[in-house]
């Protein structure tokens, strides 16, 4: 990988709504080339998609984020491929990642309601014959999210008493 290239990721994971003439004048670079390997690395599969960060709390949309740790039993001569394709499949999970450490998936889903989303963990994730065990964890608030921060510390705005 050209450091251009390194340098175009970078620019493009930060603001995937930028122009290709911000993005060239920022590498010092020809509009076309830029426009070239943007095209290049979409067909290599690099860059897998553009998406927009939202700030569901600020929407008045419901809306709860579970991150769920499983723990599988891989299986043989396949590894955890097979159950970490079935698990993504299901339309609820958002992410998922082969982890280390004392589980072995890390999934991201998002539902309406923790009874949504725990129906999700009890009828269909806990009955896969691989999976061993669940642990879900329910995001409270979001500070940071992908290096963008989604919510400000609140400022007191009560008048300071004084003795």
């Amino acid at each position: 990988m050209t450091k251009m290239e390194k340098q175009l990721l970078q620019i493009m994971e930060n603001n995937s709504r930028i122009s290709v003439k911000e993005a060239a004048a920022l590498l010092g670079e020809k509009e076309i080339d830029v426009a070239n390997k943007l095209k290049e690395l979409e067909e290599k599969n690099v860059i897998c998609g553009y998406n927009t960060m939202i700030d569901w709390d600020k929407t008045g949309i419901d809306m709860v984020t579970a991150l769920i740790e499983v723990r599988v039993t891989p299986q043989r001569s396949k590894g955890f491929d097979d159950i970490a394709e079935r698990i993504y499949k299901y339309p609820e999970v958002n992410t998922a990642y082969l982890i280390s450490g004392g589980f072995d998936l890390m999934l991201i889903l998002e539902g309406k309601s923790l009874k949504q989303v725990s129906e999700f963990v009890t009828n269909k994730l806990a009955v896969e014959e691989e999976v061993l065990s669940t642990k879900t964890h329910f995001i409270l608030k979001r500070y940071k999210d992908h290096g963008t921060v989604m919510a400000g510390r609140e400022h007191d705005k009560r008048e300071k008493v004084t003795a």
